[in-house]
């Protein structure tokens, strides 16, 4: 049997990356630390660049596929993911805007704020404008999408869809072999940046206490929706969970969504949800369907408001949790691909200077966000099952009575 080579993931390259960071920025000279910041600019005016593309091909397949199901059902399941995102990610913010003010100790926030305007320069930077901004990008993929999802195969053909599948495709290659390879460079920059400046370890000596808080949310948050589950079901919901593991081990391990979906599959199988419904729930649920990436999407604004003493509020919060359960759908399989897609919105919250994504506020955010995607991924594709047995259970009780 051939062996498999080693391949480090993704969240111990990052966890390198910040470490290397912290070294760079401490022990090593300036002019060196700005090549580092230098590289890591670059990149993120390449991210920049790529995003709004990156929401124009995703969000338009996305909901151009959604047709492609069986009507009540469709409409049913769409409104259980994009309700338990909702109410995932409100949920998310009032524990953690309760919580986490008791970890910030006034010295941290004094060192933090203290140093917010010091930077270090990158020797040069460029020039690259996105084709357009990340409005328009959602927009015309909203256009795009819905006119896409009707049209098809009826008034029009399938060029366009075609066409923006084989784009769709290009996005996500560029995503797998560039923007994801590069984001631990991003980060190591961003945390060289932050040593010199004195910002690392007060914000350091936060974040391990918010990382115990959301994983601790992501399981309340599976074991609610299992309950939730078992009783519309009459099912026992620790035997659900208890089938869940596979799926939520696996998607640990891989951190997609997507690439979950054949264990998951098994684990519906086993919750005695039937063919027909689980090969229709769990796909479309795996792009539509991100309650613990939004869990932790919220929870780390929120801390990171507080470290910067910005302003939050529920006010602010519930636009942005609605936007981005529309925007995230079908966002990419791939790690980081939520708070990729989450970026061009993150100034609804944080304001539009503090919102840059090329900024390190927003690079924070990125930072903490995937050290524990794929905590957020397991609890996704939980959350997909739950939502399997509910429409199954309505598929048997009610559409199957319907049409008999």
């Amino acid at each position: 049997m051939e062996k498999k080579p080693f391949k480090l993931g993704l969240v111990p390259k990052l966890i390198i990356a910040i470490i290397l960071g912290i070294l760079i920025g401490q022990f090593l000279p300036e002019s060196i630390c700005r090549i580092v910041v230098t590289l890591s600019g670059l990149f993120s005016t390449f991210l920049k660049f790529v995003i709004p593309m990156m929401i124009l091909a995703y969000v338009t397949m996305g909901i151009a596929d959604l047709s492609q199901g069986a009507g009540k059902l469709l409409v049913i399941t769409v409104a259980l993911a994009y309700g338990s995102t909702l109410i995932a990610g409100s949920s998310s913010y009032l524990v953690a805007s309760s919580l986490f003010p008791s970890f910030m100790s006034s010295d941290a926030l004094e060192q933090i704020a203290a140093t917010a305007g010091i930077s270090l320069s990158p020797y040069f930077s460029i020039t690259l404008e996105p084709i357009f901004d990340t409005l328009s990008a959602v927009a015309l993929a909203f256009i795009l999408g819905l006119c896409l999802s009707v049209m098809r195969g009826k008034e029009i053909g399938n060029t366009l869809y075609d066409g923006m599948q084989d784009f769709s495709g290009i996005i996500d290659k560029v995503l797998h072999t560039v923007i994801i390879p590069l984001l631990p460079l991003y980060i190591c920059g961003t945390f060289t940046d932050m040593t010199k400046s004195g910002k690392t370890f007060a914000i350091l000596s936060i974040l391990w206490k918010v990382f115990l808080v959301v994983i601790l949310m992501h399981l309340i948050c599976i074991t609610i929706q299992f309950i939730i589950a078992g009783a519309i079901s009459k099912k026992n919901p620790f035997q659900l969970i208890k089938n869940q593991i596979p799926g939520y081990t696996t998607a640990l391990g891989t951190q997609s969504s997507a690439a979950t979906i054949p264990v998951n599959l098994q684990c519906a199988e086993a919750d005695g949800v039937c063919e027909q419904i689980r090969n229709f729930v769990v796909p479309l649920c795996a792009n539509i369907h991100m309650a613990g990436s939004m869990i932790t999407i919220t929870a780390c604004a929120t801390a990171v408001c507080l470290m910067n003493q910005l302003p939050i509020s529920l006010a602010t919060v519930v636009p942005f949790i609605m936007t981005l359960g529309i925007a995230m759908v079908a966002s990419p399989g791939a790690p980081g691909g939520s708070i990729m897609t989450a970026l061009p919105f993150l100034y609804m919250i944080f304001g539009v200077e503090a919102g840059d994504p090329n900024g390190p506020i927003c690079a924070i955010m990125v930072a903490l966000y995937i050290t524990q995607d794929s905590f957020g991924t397991a609890c996704n594709v939980s959350g997909d099952n739950a939502i399997g047995v509910i429409v199954d259970t309505i598929y048997k009780k009610f559409i199957l009575k319907e049409a008999a």
